[in-house]
């Protein structure tokens, strides 16, 4: 294994998410805040960087395996994960080194779940540095790298492809520089919109900004102790939640709108299926409470995570479709999480297939989805993403109950951080937050917000000896 270009990589991914610590260290300094947590957190990761950049110099490109991939991109995040906790963890606002890591996590891999009880109490320099995580994390740290570092991305696309979530990684330029480059000007056009459109609603620059980052992330962080609800502003939960929904969309359909391919854009299975359980899910909690839920399905499909009311209070079979929707999770390709929209729709033609076979055994059937064959390869990939998630929902609830913590929270719990939701149920519910788990369990979920958010097979790929794999 090529073990100095691995180091070379996230060196280059701590360099580039140091550079946007540089913010919020700005803003410190404007407001009159401390800048040491942030000064020492930054010098830490230059540092740091030049260092490893130094040792493990070389003349030739970086060109990884799959593997090698892989282990650079799960690497990154642990390592931008580690620099990121320190300025909550050097300014105190924090207890201990454990739920800075959480947070940041948290943070990065936009999954929302907070151990923060007093959040508006916090300097505005942190704050924006919690948002800005979010931003980070929510089209992917490489993707951010290959985009401004075209040399890395000459022959990095494992890398790629590890961090973009979706069944695959597609790209919608020749090159993988211009592909990453066009993502994050698209995402950071929805930011600067929603940033504009939100402060026409009442909101200062400073909240319309750092709520723009939380939803285009589909992340969930806010500057406020109530969240959304804290603005009480039915212009404000509309703006949102539109943000949410196209958050939820595969990036690559916002390509089409230019050319005038509208038709094309609402003719993709995965965005009518989407759009569909979205409808569906508002039609069933309306007609049996009678209550607007849009904001709060959105939310939750989209695993952003804002919170304007209570739904852990809402009747049981409300709580069972939100439940669903942390799973189903947004459109393979977003900045969502969970399961992905896309396999389940290729999961349900399979099946569809295997009845027909049954009915038809020598017939030659093959699942389609928007008009294309499905591959096996696909299927697979698939299948083996579904083994993984049920494995590792088993393993973490059972770590979760073996350490004290009763069964709807720690399911949901376990969810909510693999899927990159925020809120869960019971003990874990939209009200409350994660301070009182134990230590084992926040260094659990932490793992299973990595695992979700880099889509499970990276990290097991590098978790999992290859003896085990072959057998």
């Amino acid at each position: 294994m090529k073990v100095k270009q691995i180091f070379r990589v996230v060196a280059l991914v701590i360099l580039s998410a140091s550079a946007v610590m540089a913010v919020p260290l700005f803003v410190a300094l404007f407001c009159g805040e401390n800048v040491l947590p942030l000064m020492l957190s930054l010098l830490v990761g230059v540092t740091f960087s030049v260092l490893t950049l130094f040792f493990c110099r070389s003349h030739s490109s970086i060109s990884l395996t799959v593997p090698e991939g892989c282990a650079s991109t799960v690497l990154s995040w642990l390592a931008v994960t580690l620099i990121g906790s320190l300025p909550f963890y050097l300014s105190g606002s924090v207890p201990s080194f454990t739920d800075a890591f959480f947070e940041t996590m948290s943070g990065f891999t936009t999954t929302g779940a907070t151990i923060l009880t007093d959040i508006e109490s916090l300097p505005k320099s942190l704050l924006l540095w919690r948002s800005l995580t979010h931003l980070l994390g929510g089209m992917g740290i490489i993707v951010l790298s290959l985009a401004i570092m075209p040399f890395l991305g000459a022959k990095s696309l494992a890398m790629y492809k590890a961090e973009v979530p979706g069944v695959t990684a597609g790209k919608v330029a020749p090159r993988l520089h211009s592909t990453a480059l066009l993502l994050w000007l698209v995402y950071v056009g929805l930011a600067l919109a929603e940033t504009v459109l939100l402060m026409f609603g009442g909101m200062t620059l400073f909240d319309a900004f750092c709520h723009s980052c939380s939803t285009v992330a589909t992340g969930g962080f806010s500057t406020k102790n109530a969240s959304v609800a804290h603005f009480n502003s039915s212009y404000i939960q509309a703006v949102i939640t539109v943000f949410m929904f196209l958050s939820g969309v595969n990036f690559s359909l916002f390509f089409l709108l230019p050319s005038g391919k509208f038709r094309e854009f609402l003719a993709d299975e995965e965005f009518r299926t989407y759009a569909g359980i979205i409808a569906a899910s508002f039609v069933m909690i309306w007609l049996f409470t009678g209550r607007n839920a849009i904001f709060s399905i959105v939310s939750v499909i989209t695993t952003t995570g804002f919170i304007t009311d209570d739904f852990d209070t809402w009747p049981d079979f409300c709580r069972f479709i939100l439940l669903m929707l942390m799973f189903v999770g947004a459109c393979g390709g977003s900045t969502g999480g969970g399961f992905k929209v896309s396999r389940f729709v290729i999961l349900f033609r399979q099946m569809k297939c295997e009845l027909l076979r049954l009915l038809h055994p020598r017939a030659v059937i093959c699942p389609r989805m928007d008009g294309q064959v499905i591959r096996g390869v696909t299927l697979g990939n698939v299948s083996a993403f579904l083994v993984l998630y049920m494995l590792l929902t088993f393993l973490a609830v059972m770590i979760s109950t073996a350490c004290g913590v009763d069964l709807v929270s720690s399911i949901t719990g376990v969810i909510t951080c693999i899927s990159n939701v925020g809120p869960g149920l019971g003990n874990l519910g939209p009200v409350r937050n994660f301070a009182w788990l134990p230590d084992t369990v926040k260094w659990t979920l932490s793992l299973c917000m990595l695992c979700g958010r880099l889509e499970l097979c990276a990290v097991f790929m590098i978790i999992l000896p290859e003896k085990f794999l072959w057998r």
